[in-house]
């Protein structure tokens, strides 16, 4: 074994150098603020920190931008669609880098994507107040939508059809037909943004809410306002979610004014108010294997609502707000996404966070779940859709 001669380096080490004046070719003035900050994610040698646990079986990293909005095929068990702040949408395949396809065309923000109930075309939505509606066998553009005088803020398909709804920051909401690329009717009586709404399950009704405090049902055909829910006992403040229930007569909607109301859609009145929460409700659904809901604000918390007496049946508590919610299935499970970057699924039997799984670095923007339901989506701010593996959770 060759070892070093350390008298040798110590003779070394002992050398001066020395500079003269002769040998300065300039002087630099050096401001201090200038100079880098010492970043505190990098170790000692300059590596970068190791990266956080990402429990994801897949990522999807097209994006450049934000992530505001995911949707999962209900024909195709792998295909996925998602929108940014980068101006653009894609459809993209769970497990695979083929297949990867650009939704171009959106000036704006991509603020909704929507796959119609058959699977065959998919709606995209847009800050530039277009729709664009594209065949997901081909990828190709079918038709684009103009019409709404600013940004769209969701689109949804009707039920069992190619029609498409979407509500608008410019207070109306509009419907047009795909198949036939036609325009139907705009719903117009809202004084605020249309922030959210949705077909029926039955598809006989339309219900949207609205940044003015109130939801309207409509009449679909005629394009007119069956009922307009305002008013106490109603919400104060902005709507900023809604769900209808599987048989098409009650509607959830949840708030700015940290309250939920349940709507009889047939009656327009309120039949219960879910109060709890301390700070703005942002997402609302329906149990679809009980008589429950769950609602998510950025109080932290998502509430497990027994239905049947208006009364909370679990607080889930979260280490921030929470953004999104989806229920897995038919399951007693929910999911969550939170602005901790973590999305988690719940059991809404006994109000136990069974799984936590981590990898984003950014706030959980929107949650879906597979057409077979062994596929939970997450997009978020960090630019990246995640895939994770809920297929325990049938």
């Amino acid at each position: 074994m060759n070892t070093p001669n350390h008298e040798q380096e110590d003779e070394e080490n002992e050398e001066e150098v020395f500079l003269d004046e002769s040998d300065i070719i300039d002087e630099i003035a050096v401001d201090e603020e200038d100079l880098p900050d010492v970043d505190d994610g990098q170790s000692s040698d300059g590596d970068d920190a190791a990266p956080g646990p990402d429990d994801s079986i897949y990522t999807f990293t097209g994006h450049t931008g934000e992530v505001y909005t995911v949707a999962c095929s209900p024909t195709d068990t792998t295909l996925v669609a998602s929108g940014g702040g980068d101006d653009r949408g894609f459809m993209w395949k769970i497990g695979g880098a083929d297949g990867v396809l650009e939704l171009a065309g959106h000036g704006e923000t991509v603020s909704s994507v929507a796959f119609s109930g058959d699977g065959q075309l998919l709606a995209s939505g847009g800050y530039d107040a277009t729709v664009k509606i594209w065949d997901v066998s081909s990828g190709n553009l079918k038709c684009s939508f103009q019409g709404p005088g600013d940004d769209i803020e969701w689109v949804k398909w009707h039920p069992r059809g190619h029609l498409v709804l979407a509500g608008s920051k410019d207070r109306n909401a509009y419907m047009w037909n795909a198949d036939k690329e036609a325009y139907l009717t705009m719903f117009t009586g809202h004084g605020g943004q249309v922030t959210c709404g949705d077909f029926t399950p039955d598809g006989k009704t339309i219900c949207t809410g609205s940044e003015d405090a109130t939801m309207r049902v409509w009449n679909p055909k005629s394009g007119e306002t069956i009922h307009v829910v305002k008013g106490h006992p109603y919400h104060t403040e902005p709507l900023t979610c809604l769900a209808i229930n599987s048989n098409s007569t009650l509607a959830l909607t949840g708030s700015v004014d940290c309250s939920a109301h349940i709507v009889n859609i047939s009656t327009g009145g309120v039949v219960s108010s879910l109060i709890a929460h301390s700070d703005s409700v942002e997402c609302v659904a329906f149990s679809p294997s009980g008589p429950w809901a769950a609602t998510g604000s950025l109080d932290e918390k998502v509430i497990i609502w027994d239905l049947h007496h208006s009364v909370p049946r679990f607080s889930c508590d979260h280490e921030d707000g929470v953004t999104c919610l989806s229920w897995l299935g038919a399951s007693r499970y929910v999911a969550t996404g939170c602005a901790d970057g973590k999305v988690r699924v719940w059991d809404s039997l006994s109000g136990i966070c069974i799984k936590t799984f981590s990898g984003h670095t950014g706030i959980i923007q929107s949650l879906a779940v597979s057409a077979n339901g062994d596929f939970l989506v997450s997009v978020a701010f960090d630019g990246m859709g995640r895939v994770f593996s809920i297929s325990e959770f049938k």
